[in-house]
């Protein structure tokens, strides 16, 4: 009976790991701070077709603050409320 304790609390724990891992929070908040990073660099230093298209407004440089400002908002909330495994279900003897 203890071995099938071992496994159970094993897989539990292997659970609670994936669950943090894969939370939609990192997944989201990485992706926007990459693409944030990205699209700020080709905003930094824009062609003067590019601002004329957009009436001297600087699309990519604020489009790419703007999501990384949101990436690190996600992470934020992920550090701040970490996914806390679920409890477990009382067992009826």
């Amino acid at each position: 009976m203890s071995e099938l304790q071992n496994e159970v609390s094993e897989l539990e724990r292997k659970s609670a790991t994936a669950a943090r891992l894969f939370d939609i929070r990192r997944i989201i908040g990485g992706l926007f701070v990459v693409y944030g990073i990205i699209v700020t660099i080709a905003g930094i230093s824009p062609s003067d077709a590019d601002l004329n298209k957009a009436e001297d407004i600087n699309i990519n440089l604020w489009t790419g603050l703007a999501m990384l400002a949101l990436g690190l908002f996600f992470l934020g909330w992920l550090w701040l409320r970490p996914t806390v495994p679920p409890a477990e279900a009382p067992e009826d003897e």
